[in-house]
C-alpha cells in the first residue's frame, strides 16, 4: 500500500512516513483554543476581508495582505490550522526537492535535513504549531530557489521566482532578505567574472526583481483605488521600520549612530560574511557558499528587531537544517567547516535570549485530553487563566448581537473579536495597537460617533475614566463573566431620558 502511494506521489518511503508523522504532531494544533494574540488579529482581520471591510484604513495591523487573505479563506481557527498543516507538508516536500538539487548524490544528507526542517517547522519549539507568518513565507522562498537552482535561468523562470519571492514578502516584510542570496550564488557560480558574465548576472537580476515588484506595485494599485495607499504603506511597510531594535526604548533619545550602532554591526558583520564567502569560493562548492550565504541573510532579518519571538528564527530553518545535513554526512573538509556557521546558529537565540516553548509538556498535555485524563475547561485552562471567561464573553456577545453589529472590548480585545466574528467601531482591534498608534481622546471621539452596541470592560484593563463616563451615559450593565463587565447601549429613547 505505502509502495503504490509513494509510487503515485514520486517520494521515497522514508519522505512519506515522514510528512505523515508531520500530520500527526499537527493532530494537536487542531484543537488549540483562541488564545494566541496572533492568531486572534489574523482571524479578526479575515473576518474584515470576509466582509469587504477595506484593510488598513478602516481596520489595522502591520503585516502584508497575503495573511489575512489566508485567515479569510479560513474563515476559523480550525482552517487556518489545517490550511497551515497543509501548507507545511507541501513546503517540507519542495524542501527535500532542494536538497536533492543541491546535493544529489547525498542521499543521507537529504534526510538529515528534510527531517531537521521538518521538526523544527513542526514542534512547539519555535512555534511551528503556530499560524504566522514566517511559516507561510518560507514556502515560495524555498520553491523559487528551486526553481533558480534546478532549472536552465530563462526570462519566464527568473520572472517567476521573483513573483514566488514577492509572495514571501507580501506574507512578511523580513522575507525580502531572502533575494540577494540567489545574486550571491550567482556570483560564486562563474568561473571568470568579466563584462560578459556580469551582463549576463545583472540581465538575471533584472528579469527577477521584474517578478518581484510586479505583485507588490499591484497590490499598492489596489489600495490606491480603495482609498487606503498611505496607510498600507505605512502599516504594512514603513512601522515595520519602528521594530528595528523596538526591544530597547531606552535609546530613542540618543543619536542615530549611537541608536542604531548594533544593526550597523550586524550589517558589517553580514557585509564581512558575505566577502569571506566570495573570498573562498575556489576553495568551498557553490552549494556551500549558497547555504551559508542564506543563512546569514535570514539571521540578519532575523535579529533586526532584537525581539525574543521564537517564531522569527523559522526564516533561518531551512539554511540551519541543510547546514545539519552537511555536518552530519558530507564528508569533506565543509563538513568541519560547517560548525562555524552554526555555532553562530546557536549564539543567536543565546545572546538575544530568544523565548522557548516546551514539547513534552505539549504533547502530553493533548493527550490526557484525547484519552479523557483531564476535561475540556482543565484543557482549555492550560491554555491561559482567562481563556474560559474569553468564550463566555465571546458566545454572549454573538448571541446577543446581530452579526453587523459593532462591539467594544477594552482589553486584551483581538481573541474576543476573533471568537464572536464582531467588528470594533475603530480600526484596532489589538489593546496595544491602542496605546501604539492612538491615544483615549481618539477612542472616545470615534465610539461617541459611532456608538457600539456592547462594550466589554476586562478586568485587567487599564483605567479609562472618560469611557466609565460614556457608559453611565449611554449603556446599562448587563451581564458579568469573572470580572469582566459587558454593557449594552440603551435606546435613543431611554439615552435622552438620562441626558436630560
Amino acid at each position: 500500500m505505502f509502495k503504490n502511494i509513494n509510487k503515485y506521489l514520486h517520494t521515497p518511503i522514508w519522505l512519506f512516513i515522514l510528512l505523515l508523522g508531520v500530520l500527526i504532531l499537527r493532530i494537536p494544533s487542531f484543537f488549540e483554543p483562541y488564545s494566541y494574540g496572533d492568531e486572534m488579529i489574523y482571524l479578526t482581520l479575515g473576518e474584515a476581508v470576509r466582509r469587504g471591510i477595506p484593510l488598513y484604513s478602516q481596520v489595522h495591523d502591520n503585516k502584508p495582505p497575503l495573511l489575512y487573505i489566508m485567515a479569510a479563506i479560513a474563515g476559523s481557527l480550525f482552517w487556518f490550522k489545517a490550511i497551515l498543516a497543509a501548507w507545511m507538508l507541501a513546503t517540507i516536500f519542495i524542501f527535500w526537492k532542494l536538497t536533492e538539487v543541491l546535493y544529489p548524490k547525498n542521499i543521507r544528507l537529504q534526510k538529515v535535513a528534510t527531517i531537521a526542517f521538518a521538526l523544527l517547522t513542526t514542534l512547539p519549539l519555535l512555534e511551528g504549531n503556530i499560524v504566522n507568518a514566517e511559516v507561510f513565507m518560507i514556502g515560495p522562498t524555498i520553491l523559487a530557489f528551486y526553481v533558480l537552482i534546478s532549472k536552465a535561468l530563462t526570462p519566464k523562470r527568473l520572472f517567476i521566482s521573483g513573483i514566488l519571492l514577492s509572495a514571501s514578502t507580501l506574507f512578511k516584510v523580513p522575507a525580502l532578505f531572502d533575494v540577494p542570496t540567489i545574486i550571491i550564488f550567482w556570483l560564486v557560480s562563474i568561473k571568470k567574472l568579466n563584462s560578459n558574465t556580469f551582463g549576463k548576472i545583472t540581465k538575471s537580476t533584472l528579469y527577477l526583481l521584474a517578478g518581484f515588484f510586479l505583485p507588490i506595485l499591484i497590490t499598492f494599485v489596489w489600495y490606491f483605488l480603495n482609498g487606503a495607499l498611505n496607510e498600507y504603506i505605512k502599516a504594512a511597510f514603513l512601522q515595520n521600520i519602528g521594530y528595528l531594535s523596538s526591544f530597547r526604548p531606552g535609546d530613542v533619545q540618543k543619536s542615530f549612530l549611537n541608536r542604531n550602532a548594533p544593526l550597523l554591526f550586524r550589517g558589517l558583520i553580514l557585509s564581512f560574511s558575505i566577502g569571506l564567502l566570495y573570498f573562498y569560493r575556489k576553495k568551498i562548492s557553490k552549494e556551500f557558499i549558497f547555504t551559508t550565504a542564506w543563512l546569514m541573510f535570514t539571521l540578519f532579518a532575523v535579529t533586526l528587531s532584537e525581539r525574543p519571538y521564537p517564531h522569527y528564527l523559522i526564516q533561518s530553518v531551512a539554511p540551519i537544517s541543510i547546514l545539519i545535513g552537511i555536518f552530519a554526512a558530507h564528508k569533506n573538509i565543509e563538513q568541519v567547516i560547517a560548525i562555524i556557521p552554526l555555532t553562530l546558529t546557536y549564539f543567536v537565540p543565546v545572546y538575544y535570549h530568544f523565548w522557548h516553548y516546551p514539547t513534552a509538556s505539549y504533547y502530553i498535555r493533548f493527550i490526557n485530553f484525547a484519552s479523557g485524563k483531564i476535561s475540556q475547561e482543565e484543557y482549555l485552562k492550560s491554555f491561559g487563566d482567562n481563556v474560559i471567561r474569553n468564550y463566555k464573553i465571546s458566545n454572549f456577545l454573538a448571541t446577543s448581537s446581530k452579526s453587523d453589529e459593532k462591539i467594544f472590548v477594552w482589553g486584551d480585545s483581538s481573541v474576543i473579536y476573533a471568537l464572536s466574528r464582531r467588528m470594533p467601531p475603530i480600526k484596532y482591534v489589538a489593546d496595544y495597537h491602542i496605546k501604539d498608534f492612538s491615544t483615549n481622546d481618539e477612542v472616545i471621539n470615534t465610539l461617541t460617533s459611532n456608538l457600539p452596541g456592547f462594550i466589554a470592560i476586562l478586568p485587567d484593563s487599564p483605567p479609562f475614566p472618560e469611557l466609565s463616563l460614556l457608559l453611565n451615559k449611554n449603556y446599562a450593565l448587563t451581564s458579568e463573566f469573572d470580572g469582566a463587565k459587558i454593557w449594552k447601549l440603551l435606546s435613543p429613547k431611554v439615552r435622552s431620558l438620562i441626558s436630560s
